[in-house]
């Protein structure tokens, strides 16, 4: 895992903004290995192809998860921060995967349409009794009109949590999974409402009230063959560790080490215990716990991968290449790791390490294409092996993923001028200039 910020605070996160909300996320290769362990079968159970699916960590400790359109699910660190199994998590994602297939997002519209008629009549009935001389009567029908709109809108919503909740519950029993992970939630949710509001009117909610949800869901759950499965132990165990890494990465040291004392010798203790001495700057004590991992799990990849982000982001690129390399041939289809191999070999500076790295790196974007310092770095080897088109190229590759059109059309323009016409990485080129094009024209509109 990496993070953009000081090394001493993130040295596993990869930490970006995610499409044009500028939302801050996070990449992780472990953490996002297990969230589609789990998600992929919800997912194929619903009609969906998995690998089409893209699951975005959102850097935010509130316990959330949402769909916002497409195939893509974003997670909040927050909902593996504050559950307590595996199963909960999993009940979540099976709801928003019910979002998802029913296509929620894409008929929002069908809300709108009615509520803006409702707005719009206040509105026109509201000028005109102002017009006529009742300005409180009018500004009361205006202000009215618009509450019945919004109500109209949060009805809707309402009903297509409910919605989302009935399908989970289908996909938790296609899958043979107990229920009780996501019943556990809402009464989460339930708690939460209790002490924050507990006086709410459900007609200015998105959601329905928990406890209205747990009476509509909670006979069907239990019917379900599959109620009393226990909780999967592998799936637990992976659930435990990334809990303790994410901890590790969040927490101030001091609350990591009460949490997991030297005297707790688990797996997840020692791992959370890596990010919280790596924070405090003891990085003899952070790589011993490392060793200690990699010498119980030998062919673990995420160890090494640790191990070896701590030793190249203190400058030790020789000694961090003999583990990345290992996390890389355990872990050869996880574009993250290959990225941080191909980082160590790129700041060796050598014709050598270079000619290692190109093809590490080129298979890297080719599992992610959304992988922008995989891009930056490929750049970064192409001008040295002067290959000035293919590195205009990766560079408007860069630039489309950092959302700045203007950049990428420019670089794409130059790479189309020494790439031979009618080749794929020209035909990409074009294809970068031209919806580079379409986003110069559309912000200028919306600037008007």
């Amino acid at each position: 895992m990496r993070l953009l910020v000081l090394f001493a605070l993130v040295f596993s996160f990869i930490s970006q903004p995610a499409m044009a909300q500028g939302i801050r996320t996070l990449r992780d290769a472990e953490f996002e290995n297990f969230l589609h362990r789990i998600s992929d079968p919800i997912f194929a159970a619903g009609g969906l192809r998995p690998e089409d699916v893209q699951i975005y960590i959102v850097d935010d400790t509130n316990l959330n998860a949402f769909y916002a359109g497409g195939q893509a699910i974003f997670i909040h660190t927050g909902l593996i921060l504050q559950t307590d199994n595996v199963d909960q998590v999993i009940g979540v994602i099976a709801h928003e995967a019910g979002h998802m297939i029913a296509g929620h997002v894409q008929r929002f519209d069908e809300a709108l349409k009615p509520a803006t008629s409702l707005s719009i009549l206040g509105l026109v009935l509201g000028a005109a009794a102002i017009a006529a001389g009742a300005p409180e009567a009018g500004m009361g029908l205006i202000t009215g009109g618009q509450g019945v709109a919004q109500r109209s809108v949060l009805k809707f919503r309402r009903v297509q949590e409910a919605s989302a909740d009935q399908a989970a519950i289908q996909f938790l029993k296609d899958t043979e999974m107990s229920g009780r992970g996501l019943l556990e939630i809402f009464e989460k949710f339930r708690y939460q409402e209790l002490l924050t509001a507990p006086n709410i009117d459900p007609y200015v909610l998105t959601h329905p009230l928990s406890g209205e949800r747990i009476a509509n869901v909670e006979q069907r759950m239990k019917a379900s063959p599959y109620w009393e499965k226990p909780t999967d132990p592998v799936l637990q165990a992976q659930y435990n560790r990334i809990k303790a890494k994410l901890q590790g990465y969040i927490w101030p040291a001091s609350s990591t080490l009460g949490q997991y004392p030297p005297s707790n010798k688990s797996i997840p203790a020692r791992y959370a215990r890596i990010y919280a001495y790596n924070k405090a700057l003891e990085w003899d004590k952070a790589m011993a716990e490392a060793d200690s991992l990699i010498a119980e799990i030998p062919d673990d990849p995420y160890f090494h991968e640790i191990k070896g982000q701590i030793l190249l982001e203190n400058g030790h690129v020789e000694q961090s290449l003999p583990h990345l390399e290992r996390a890389a041939q355990l872990a050869p289809t996880e574009p993250l790791i290959l990225t941080l191999y191909a980082q160590a070999l790129v700041a060796k500076d050598e014709p050598e390490t270079d000619r290692l790295a190109m093809p590490i790196l080129e298979k890297s974007v080719r599992i992610d294409p959304y992988n922008s310092f995989g891009w930056y770095q490929l750049a970064i080897i192409y001008t040295r092996n002067e290959e000035p088109a293919l590195a205009n190229l990766a560079t408007a590759e860069r630039y489309m993923l950092q959302r700045n059109p203007g950049r990428a059309a420019m670089h794409a323009s130059q790479a189309l001028e020494g790439l031979r016409p009618g080749t794929p990485k020209w035909l990409r080129a074009q294809d970068i200039r031209q919806a580079a094009g379409v986003e110069i024209e559309q912000s200028a509109n919306r600037r008007r």
